[in-house]
């Protein structure tokens, strides 16, 4: 069987730069944005839609499709997120099938459980976090603490209903992960060869 590690992550965790270096330190695939890039394809829906349902409630302000439109249902946004989250179930399966991996949020944990995934969860706190954002935020972004704040709570908070919907497990929580990395005040690549080691035999 494949070495699946998947990776949750409070948003400005530094949760996906983590699961990209600790890839290359392995030398195994990373998959993230392209598994939204592939549910796009397969179902025909703008990839901006997919974004915002893989991880959030279903948004109306967004085109759904490009193209032809998808087919009519009586509750068509619950209908088109269940679609999504099926072909992501599907395409993250085919990954993980493929070769040894770390796939980046959208309840890959839950997903693959049968495959007996490496189940990691990062967090931070709330300073660690705001200031990983500022170091990532576009120059023109002008957001004050209070507002940056609520924009990571919010992001946050729809990550935790995305994934209790789908999984029926609460999000965060350090029974359903093997391991729980707090990243607050750390630099990342300095603690990669450190995890790195977990999986190297």
């Amino acid at each position: 069987m494949n070495r699946i590690i998947t990776i949750g992550r409070e948003f400005g965790s530094g949760g996906r730069e983590l699961g990209r270096r600790l890839s290359e330190e392995l030398g195994i695939a990373y998959y993230d944005q392209e598994i939204v890039s592939e549910i796009a394809r397969r179902t025909e829906l703008s990839e901006q839609y997919v974004q915002s349902v893989v991880e959030h409630q279903p948004s109306f302000s967004f085109p759904i499709h490009i193209g032809r439109s998808f087919y009519p249902a009586p509750s068509p946004v619950l209908d088109q997120s269940m679609t999504v989250y099926q072909e992501q179930s599907r395409i993250i399966t085919e990954m993980a099938q493929k070769s040894d991996c770390v796939i980046v949020g959208r309840c890959g944990d839950y997903i693959l459980r049968e495959y007996e995934p490496f189940r990691m969860f990062v967090y931070a706190d709330m300073d660690s976090k705001m200031k990983r954002c500022r170091e990532k935020a576009p120059e023109d972004e002008k957001m004050t603490d209070r507002e940056l704040k609520q924009h990571i709570l919010g992001i946050d908070k729809k990550r935790a209903k995305y994934y209790e919907f789908y999984t029926g497990h609460r999000w965060g929580d350090k029974l359903n992960f093997d391991l729980c990395i707090n990243t607050s005040r750390t630099v990342i690549k300095e603690i990669v060869p450190a995890v790195a080691k977990l999986f190297q035999g």
